[in-house]
């Protein structure tokens, strides 16, 4: 099984270069032969509060198709994030896109402060998949400061636990300190994806990362860098690929 993390420069409010970004990143990941590729929280939108109703997505929403298309074409789970409109209701979500065509929703259940002006939090959409022998539960930022979030991923057997973010960098080490003791304490694979460059006003942290469920960070990008984090499971071990990120590939030349 291979994962990925894709560290982007979502622009706010920009979906259409947005989701050329996904594409490009997806594209990358297909060489490597990714099976399941991860993006920050509100990837598609930027992260965004004051514009999330402007901007939320549907879960028929015809701005997904192609993304939907390439989960098919490489058979490739991909998770990508979007303030979502279920019904009346806001969410900060994620779409995990699955290579039969078909979508499930994650929303987020633990909200930062001064968010719940703006979206709704919910327990009801959780899913977890089943990759081969792995399964996988999800998570968007805040939900990983509390610790009953991943001891519920682990109570439900999950294996890997996928955790889409948007650190600043004066957050991130304090986030890495944290899903690493996660790893170790309740048993899982983290992976984390973070925004790097200029965010609603911050600058982000970058490092997405990878970790084992011994604690050990396997892998990690620089916070000013755009690309992704790769890492292979081979004989019941995570070794990390390397992947290569050329200069028109790098975070200045957008």
């Amino acid at each position: 099984m291979i994962l990925a993390a894709a560290q982007v420069n979502s622009i706010e409010g920009n979906i259409f270069d947005n989701l050329s970004e996904h594409i490009h990143w997806i594209k990358k990941a297909a060489e490597s032969k990714v099976d399941l590729i991860v993006f920050p929280e509100m990837s598609l939108t930027g992260y965004t509060r004051e514009k999330a109703e402007s901007l939320a997505f549907s879960r028929e929403d015809p701005r997904l198709d192609e993304l939907r298309e390439l989960a098919v074409v490489f058979k490739m789970i991909i998770v990508v994030g979007a303030p979502i409109k279920i019904q009346r209701d806001l969410y900060i979500g994620s779409f995990i896109l699955k290579p039969d065509g078909s979508l499930s929703i994650y929303t987020k259940q633990f909200l930062h402060q001064g968010e719940e002006q703006f979206f709704e939090s919910s327990f009801d959409y959780n899913p977890i998949l089943e990759i081969g022998r792995e399964r996988v539960s999800f998570a968007i930022c805040a939900d990983i400061d509390n610790p009953l979030h991943p001891e519920k991923a682990h109570q439900n057997r999950s294996t890997i636990y996928v955790c889409s973010i948007f650190f600043s960098g004066k957050g991130i080490s304090k986030g890495h300190e944290v899903l690493g003791n996660y790893a170790k304490s309740f048993s899982l694979n983290v992976l984390m994806s973070n925004y790097s460059g200029d965010c609603w006003g911050l600058t982000a942290g970058g490092k997405s990362a990878f970790w084992t469920n011994d604690g050990e960070l396997c892998t990690a990008m620089e916070e000013n860098s755009r690309g992704l984090v790769v890492v292979e499971s081979q004989e019941g071990s995570w070794k990390k690929q390397n992947v290569r990120i050329g200069e028109k590939d790098r975070l200045n030349t957008r």
